[in-house]
């Protein structure tokens, strides 16, 4: 089993070193998405002799344990499994940033004890997007469940051990998946504070002294190896690792602060140019928005119903793969390139979308990505055709096909009390999209999100040619 000596007989190097740093990091979260981005960021940082910090992590919930950490020293393995720049790539590491795990539940007394650490600077948060949350009972609990209740009684404690001073704040990064995470979480925390009747010079240093920080992450962490594939890697790698795990290679961590004092102790960010300090990340927000989720919103329903299961399957037939190259580079990214956003960005970014989509170690189901499709489709593509119309004064013809595909992916009838079905093809499929009911009602009237006779009339001519043949025979007239 991977421990600190198989790591020196399989590196060829000292982990002693690597252990010997100081518990810098507070981790909330053991869940793949962190152990695969921000904790292979530090360990990266920490081996150039940069960062120089561990990582102390908190788990949360009461599902599964803590033993492999301590049997494994901390230490797991990354195998990073994709394509770049087109070419496939496969790439081992393992990581020795996490110092222990310590659970929230059992070990409360333990977590407080790392607020006396003068060493912690920065605390980072997973918690899924439910976790950023107010539960206004967490302000006189004991031992708080919300992550916003964990943080701000962990703050009350470093606040009391250190008299309040400038110097002992901390740098916050939640990563949860949700717009402006960094604000939202310093509001939940100092609306706690207030209802805990906390005086005035805490919320204060809490406001001030403490930079909560939005940030982005994108990063596609499936979790651990298939079991088809444990036996090889076993194999390759020469040791038996329990919480080895697969990620893309891509990866993004988009960090929004102003404080140079912020910058200076986030110093694991020069190890990795993925690893971006802005006063502002929305641009890295839009860039996601438009050329990742848009295109993923825009290829769903053709994909779906030209018979491809998962994204890579889709990615391997060269006619859909025409279509979503052509949509994203012709289409969509002039549109992005608008002002902060360069066309140099915007086309890099969209050739790492098809590289990432291509991905053969990925099973990601068109089905999920469905998901209150009607929503994402609101939010992700209107924007983009009402601004397409605007510059070009006509309908975009790759953009119009998918929404065509969207709308006969939602054509469904009530099977089952609030549960819609769609049919193509003969085969059934469920919808899952709150809008489901609404989107049933309303097929046939023909209308569109969006208001623009030009636009209804394409997407239409679209539909009633797939309903006369099928989404790939009309898929084939446009590549």
């Amino acid at each position: 089993m991977l421990n600190r000596k198989i790591y020196t007989t399989v590196t060829n190097q000292n982990v002693d070193a690597l252990f010997a740093l100081p518990e810098k990091v507070l981790q909330f979260g053991t869940g793949v998405l962190l152990r695969g981005l921000p904790d292979y960021f530090i360990d990266k940082a920490n081996k150039q002799g940069l960062f120089n910090g561990r990582i102390v992590v908190v788990k949360s919930t009461d599902q599964g344990n803590t033993d492999a950490y301590g049997a494994q020293d901390g230490l797991y393995t990354i195998l990073e499994k994709g394509i770049e720049n087109g070419l496939p790539i496969e790439r081992t590491t393992i990581n020795a940033s996490i110092s222990r795990v310590i659970s929230a539940k059992s070990q409360w007394d333990e977590v407080l004890i790392c607020a006396a650490s003068k060493d912690i600077q920065v605390i980072i948060s997973n918690t899924t997007e439910v976790g950023i949350s107010l539960v206004p009972s967490d302000a006189t609990a004991l031992f708080p469940e919300s992550f916003p209740g964990k943080l701000l009684h962990f703050l009350i404690e470093r606040y009391r051990i250190f008299n309040g001073s400038q110097d002992s704040g901390l740098v916050i990064i939640p990563t949860e998946l949700i717009s402006d995470n960094g604000i939202k979480l310093k509001e939940i925390v100092i609306e706690l504070a207030r209802l805990k009747g906390l005086d005035a010079s805490f919320i204060e240093w809490v406001k001030n002294d403490n930079d909560f920080c939005s940030s982005l992450v994108d990063c596609i962490v499936p979790g651990k190896l298939p079991a088809s594939e444990v036996a090889t890697f076993e194999q390759k790698a020469g040791y038996v690792d329990a919480l080895a795990i697969m990620s893309e290679p891509y990866r993004l961590w988009a960090i929004e602060t102003a404080s140079e004092k912020t910058a200076s102790i986030l110093s694991f960010a020069a190890a990795d140019a993925r690893v971006i300090l802005a006063p502002s990340i929305n641009k890295y927000k839009e860039i996601k928005l438009r050329l990742l989720n848009a295109t993923h919103s825009l290829c769903c329903g053709v994909a779906y119903l030209s018979g491809f299961l998962t994204v890579k399957e889709a990615l391997n037939d060269n006619q859909f793969r025409s279509y979503i190259s052509e949509m994203l580079l012709g289409e969509i990214v002039p549109l992005v390139a608008d002002g902060e956003i360069s066309l140099e960005e915007a086309r890099s970014f969209a050739m790492q979308v098809i590289d990432r989509f291509s991905n053969q170690s990925i099973e990601h189901l068109w089905l999920n990505i469905s998901l209150q499709y009607t929503s994402k489709m609101q939010m992700r593509v209107v924007p983009l055709v009402e601004k397409y119309l605007q510059q070009n004064g006509r309908a975009p013809k790759r953009m119009s096909f998918g929404f065509a595909g969207f709308l006969v992916f939602m054509k469904s009838r009530e099977m089952e009390p609030r549960k819609y079905m769609g049919a193509y093809a003969g085969s059934l499929y469920e919808i899952k999209d709150d809008k489901a009911a609404e989107m049933s009602t309303a097929w046939a009237s023909k209308n569109t999100f969006v208001a623009s006779d030009v636009f209804n009339e394409q997407v239409f001519d679209y539909v009633d040619a797939i309903e006369a043949s099928s989404v790939k025979d009309v898929l084939a007239l446009i590549v």
